[in-house]
Formats: structure tokens, sequence, C-alpha cells
């Protein structure tokens, strides 16, 4: 989902069934797995000027009292963006963060539906993630 900011979310379903710290050390986990997968482009450093030009990988709103974007938000910023849940397909073809606005968005749904339409059918058990972070971790470990 982009935020109508800055950046993108990436928004797992999963079937309520973890608790929150479960959820974050699975947040965490990804996260780092990704940074260490292509640490030319990702990291999890969230200071500046440690990044050196690389995406910031920030799992801090999977926390208690934490805040996130909501889908179809719109931001109190120049030209009204829209935070708006994408498709995968999408990002490939994303120039910004702010591809859609308060003017664009009902076109937008008007053409291609709400991608979240029926995201809480697609929920999944994060022991599942969890099993295939594991299959993966080891392959991440043979290539240092």
């Amino acid at each position: 989902m982009t935020t109508g900011s800055r950046g993108l979310h990436v928004v797992v379903p999963l079937d309520r069934n973890a608790d929150l710290d479960t959820v974050r050390a699975l947040a965490r986990r990804v996260a780092a797995a990704v940074a260490e997968d292509a640490p030319d482009r990702f990291t999890i450093e969230h200071r500046k000027e440690k990044r050196r030009g690389r995406v910031d990988l920030d799992t801090m709103r999977n926390a208690y009292a934490q805040t996130a974007v909501a889908p179809y938000a719109v931001r109190a910023l120049p030209g009204a963006p829209v935070a708006a849940p994408l498709e995968w397909i999408e990002l490939t073809r994303l120039a910004d963060a702010q591809p859609y606005t308060i003017k664009t968005i009902t076109r937008r749904l008007a053409r291609k539906g709400d991608p979240w339409k029926d995201i809480a059918r697609r929920a999944r058990a994060i022991h599942d993630a969890e099993q295939k972070l594991d299959a993966l971790e080891p392959k991440a470990s043979r290539k240092t």
C-alpha cells in the first residue's frame, strides 16, 4: 500500500491467532532476511546517515500503540495524496509513493476495483510464514 507520503506498507493478512510479540518478531526476521539478500538496496538501519541510499525496511509500526496509515486515508500534504492499496504487479510501475490523490483515486477504483476487497479471506496462520522463513534462512547463511 502506498502511504500517500514517502513510503510503502507491506500488509500481510494473518488469521489473528498470533500475539503482537510473535507478529513483530516475524516482521523483523523478514526485514532482516530481505536486507541480507539485497544489502545494496535494503537495510534495517533506521539512522539516515547509515543507510547510504538504501531503502529502510522499518518494522517499527508493528508495536503496541504505533499507528499506521489507514487504506484510502487522505494525507494532509500538497495535492491531497491518498494511501492506496496496491496489487503486487503495480509496484513494478510505481514511480513514487504518491501516485493517487483525492481527485484520481475514484478513477483507479472504478477501473481496477479494491485490491484488498477480499484480503481477510487470504489470511494465513503466522506459523506458515515462520516455516517458510525457516526454510529460507539456511540458504541465506550459506551465502556468507
